[in-house]
């Protein structure tokens, strides 16, 4: 299964919009059509572990090129109990 992200609801919209002009099939809810406003971090975490996907939040930078190399080379359970920050270290 394909990685699906969940924008917090500080996410910068050009990240979302960025990600998927490059790669339209990319499943990338936004904290607006997710509901998140008013929610406390810890109910956005625990919906985005209920819904399985990867809570993104923001610096802008290079964002967009790693949110589309974890995409492209990894899977769903890849990230189960992970915590990164972007840009990835490659150790």
């Amino acid at each position: 299964m394909k990685v699906r992200f969940l924008a917090d609801a500080d996410l910068n919209k050009a990240i979302v919009s960025g990600v998927l002009r490059r790669e339209p099939s990319v499943d990338f809810l936004t904290a607006h059509a997710a509901g998140l406003l008013g929610l406390s971090d810890l109910e956005v975490l625990a919906l985005a572990a209920q819904q399985r996907r990867l809570l993104v939040s923001h610096d802008v930078g290079t964002a967009i090129e790693e949110l589309l190399l974890v995409w492209l080379a990894s899977e769903a359970e890849d990230w189960v109990n992970r915590l990164e920050w972007l840009p990835l270290r490659i150790s």
